[in-house]
């Protein structure tokens, strides 16, 4: 067996907004890990999208150094985390990585949905748990009260926690004497190397960049190294750790040491993360258990609005799927937008985030289609088939029963809201389960959720409805029975796939109404009447009609029968007709644009 008993390598983990970055920068500051004039807010948010927004997107590790008060000094590798349900996969690869964690819980708002469901990670990881409350300098904190709910909701010991101010730094020296005390050392049993790759990126002049922790056994510059996925082997130019505001080069990493590695690796695909590193002359036998696949929940076409950029965007999402593990991509084509891709995200924000992302980082304009989650499709035949794209739904004809995902969801409210929150759920066809309630004053609303009804807008309804104090968790528990239908928009006749959706029947109408005004407003006149149709197979269910432009052609005539007046309106009529007959409505990609928000 060996030990590095100087070695604690833990991460932050907590509800969005509870305070994660806050303390990793207090910690910096105790530690001396950054100068002073090169401190900033938030300072592991390195991503522009991360401060604009106020949000974690990226789980970011550090190495700081720490000298106790029995005067050893200790390493820390400190990984901050993201919060929001949707960088769930971030949280859980980074958690392989670490020994303990920190749980922060806001003095104010206590135990809330992210809370509990980055506990259970760390737990099932076999993590050592620390708890701290945090926000206690506010007027309105009852950390009391949290402790309470730490160890009755959550079944930890929360007693003798640190209760810390993160933004003025009060009691975070308690926290880094937790850490040398509670968190455990690494351990290792043997000496062949076995590195489990956790996160990674593109750097135009280096290649590929791995970040790693050493299991087992040590890596030196200039070794040769294998992955076990593939067989890939390369030659190591530069290891080293992960400072706050640069990378540090070292000649070797230990086992149990959180650091980088560079191999000049050019094609993005050689580097997997959750793959295991280990010596090409000496390899180890047994790869680590990695990471489970990641599956997407919601669906999205991404276009380039310039046709040409195409290969650009493909390049620039392999990037980011290094990047970001659980990015899914596809090529697919659309008759109105042309050449893109069909990606698959973990929710609304992770797609919202990654088109951001590809807009800022690779200079795109782009369009997205309607998002989609997977529908299964029993067919008359008995065949079970899956559909994420409203282009591949089946004939009527042909489907026997669809099945739509239901989630398992549980909403955090205060107890005077229970009757909003309860009604907004019935409107989105929840299916309730039961309240329990966490103390006098704060509630567990549980209901079942179809994931279609979340993806859209949820979780924004949800936090204006409830003045900005409900939290929501959700976990995909399996499919059930549904009333689907694919909702098709015709403009002349001609089908706009890009509008298709797949959608709850008793919402068809509202939604195929409300398409078709707004596309009634943004699509320029014609010489002939355009109409726009929203149908369900061969039904139409709604419909508007642009007119076309009128030309006064009576207006030439200065007297003389009626009938000379008839014959020219009948042949402007005829007219009208064969330019509706054969004209092409061309819908300008702005159109798309301020639909597709809808």
């Amino acid at each position: 067996m060996y030990e590095n008993k100087n070695i604690r390598n833990f991460c932050i983990i907590a509800h969005i907004d509870h305070g994660k970055s806050t303390l990793a920068d207090r910690i910096l500051e105790l530690t001396n890990s950054v100068d002073k004039r090169e401190m900033s807010e938030q300072i592991l948010d390195n991503m522009e999208l991360e401060k604009e927004k106020g949000i974690t997107i990226k789980s970011r590790a550090v190495t700081i150094k720490y000298k106790s008060l029995d005067g050893i000094e200790y390493t820390f590798n400190l990984i901050d985390t993201p919060g929001h349900v949707d960088f769930n996969y971030e949280v859980s690869r980074t958690l392989a990585a670490c020994e303990g964690a920190l749980l922060v819980v806001d003095a104010t708002q206590g135990v809330e949905a992210q809370t509990l469901a980055n506990t259970y990670l760390a737990i099932d990881m076999n993590l050592e748990i620390i708890p701290v409350i945090n926000k206690i300098d506010l007027q309105s904190a009852n950390p009391e009260k949290v402790i309470n709910e730490i160890e009755e909701i959550i079944g930890i010991s929360a007693e003798h926690c640190p209760r810390i101010s993160a933004k003025t730094g009060l009691n975070v020296d308690q926290v880094l004497e937790h850490i040398v005390k509670d968190i455990p050392h690494p351990k290792s049993n043997c000496s062949e190397l076995r590195a489990l790759v956790f996160d990674s990126f593109y750097d135009s002049y280096k290649g590929v960049v791995i970040y790693l922790k050493i299991v087992d056994g040590s890596l030196k510059t200039n070794d040769r190294i294998k992955f076990m996925s593939n067989g890939a082997e390369f030659n190591v130019t530069e290891c080293g750790h992960l400072l706050p505001t640069k990378m540090q080069p070292l000649e070797q990493l230990n086992f149990g040491e959180v650091g980088y590695l560079i191999a000049g690796i050019k094609d993005i695909h050689e580097a997997k993360v959750g793959d295991t590193i280990t010596l090409s002359e000496n390899p180890t036998k047994n790869a680590l258990p990695g990471y489970k696949a990641v599956n997407p929940m919601v669906f999205c076409g991404i276009y380039p609005i310039e046709n040409s950029k195409y290969s650009i965007l493909k390049d620039a999402l392999e990037k980011l799927k290094l990047n970001d593990a659980s990015l899914v991509f596809e090529p697919e084509t659309s008759s109105a937008l042309g050449f893109g891709f069909r990606c698959g995200f973990l929710g609304l924000l992770h797609a919202e985030i990654i088109q951001e992302r590809l807009q800022r980082e690779f200079n795109l304009d782009l369009m997205i289609t309607a998002p989609s989650v997977i529908y299964k499709i029993q067919k008359i035949n008995g065949e079970m088939c899956s559909v994420d794209n409203p282009s591949n739904y089946l004939n009527e004809s042909q489907i026997q029963f669809t099945m739509e995902p239901v989630t398992d969801a549980h909403i955090y409210v205060p107890s005077e809201y229970i009757g909003t929150v309860m009604e907004f759920c019935q409107e989105k066809r929840g299916e309730f389960i039961n309240i329990r309630y966490i103390n006098s004053d704060r509630a567990d609303i549980n209901y079942k959720l179809p994931l279609n009804e979340i993806i859209y807008d949820f979780f924004d309804t949800l936090k204006s409805k409830t003045k900005g104090y409900a939290s929501f968790d959700y976990s995909i528990i399996g499919y059930k029975k549904s009333d689907l239908v694919k909702l098709s928009i015709l403009v002349s006749g001609e089908l706009i796939d890009a509008f298709s959706m797949i959608i709850h029947k008793s919402k068809a109408y509202y939604k195929g109404k409300k398409i078709t005004e707004k596309l009634k407003e943004q699509i320029p006149r014609q010489q002939f009447e355009v109409t726009i149709q929203a149908c369900i197979g061969n039904k139409v269910i709604a419909r508007e009609t642009i007119k076309s432009f009128r030309k006064d052609v009576t207006s030439k005539l200065y007297g003389g029968d009626i009938t000379r007046k008839k014959k020219l309106l009948e042949k402007q009529k005829e007219g009208k007709k064969r330019m509706k007959k054969f004209g092409r409505i061309e819908i300008p990609k702005s159109v798309f644009l301020s639909t597709l928000k809808l």
